[in-house]
């Protein structure tokens, strides 16, 4: 199992925390997943056997939010 934390731009809600968190949870592998608000970070639990920071990048912008490093 391995560990991601991602910063994201554009969350301002918990409207837009659910949105990023359910994007996410529908990716295969992914075990749980943690936003926070206030630090505008997800924290992603996968398995990398079925599931890759790409993937988690692209559905965070398809959910109209931008990844920052």
């Amino acid at each position: 199992m391995q560990t991601e934390v991602m910063n994201i731009e554009g969350m301002t809600c918990m409207g837009c925390v659910n949105s990023v968190k359910n994007v996410l949870e529908k990716i295969p592998g992914v075990a749980g997943v943690e936003i926070s608000l206030d630090q505008k970070q997800a924290t992603i639990h996968y398995d990398d056997a079925a599931a890759n920071t790409d993937q988690f990048r692209k559905a965070i912008g398809d959910a109209g939010f931008e990844v920052v490093i």
